[in-house]
C-alpha cells in the first residue's frame, strides 16, 4: 500500500486557501461596496441606527477597509495583513448587533442570524494563521506562500 504523497496534499491545501480565499475577500468587497451605494441600509444610517459614533466617517471608513482587504484577500495580496482588518469589523459587528439579538430573542436566533458572520470571522482566522497559498499574488511577487 503506498501513502499518499506530500505533492498532492500541498496542491490540495492550496486549492482550499484559494477558495476561502475567495469567499472571504468577494463577501467583503461586496459588502464594502453596498456601504458606499446604500448608505442609509448599510453604511452611516446602518451605524447611526446601532448607536456607533460618528456614523457618517464611520461608515466610509468601514466601507474602504471592507473594498480594500476584500480585493486584497481575493488577489491573495498580502493576505495576513489583510484579513485583520475583517477579523475586527466582525468582533465589531458581533458586539454591536449580535449581543443585542442574544438577550433579545435567544441562542438559536443568534446562531441563525449570524452565520455568515461567524464563517468570515473563522475564514479570516483561519487566512490569518495559513496565508494566501500558492495562488497568489503574495506567491509571486514575494515567493511566500
Amino acid at each position: 500500500m503506498t501513502k499518499p504523497s506530500n505533492k498532492n496534499n500541498s496542491a490540495q491545501f492550496s486549492n482550499t486557501l484559494i477558495l476561502i480565499r475567495f469567499v472571504v475577500g468577494f463577501v467583503f468587497l461586496s459588502e464594502g461596496i453596498q456601504k458606499f451605494i446604500f448608505p442609509e441600509l448599510r453604511g452611516a444610517g446602518r451605524f447611526e441606527s446601532i448607536g456607533l459614533p460618528w456614523p457618517e466617517f464611520l461608515g466610509y471608513w468601514v466601507a474602504s477597509f471592507e473594498v480594500l482587504c476584500g480585493l486584497a484577500i481575493s488577489l491573495g495580496f498580502l493576505t495576513r495583513l489583510a484579513v485583520i482588518p475583517t477579523i475586527i469589523i466582525m468582533l465589531v459587528a458581533f458586539a454591536t448587533t449580535k449581543s443585542q439579538v442574544f438577550y433579545d430573542k435567544g441562542f438559536w436566533e443568534l446562531m441563525h442570524g449570524s452565520r455568515t458572520d461567524w464563517a468570515m470571522l473563522l475564514c479570516s482566522i483561519y487566512l490569518l494563521i495559513h496565508g494566501s497559498g500558492k495562488w497568489s499574488l503574495d506567491k509571486i511577487l514575494f515567493g511566500k506562500k
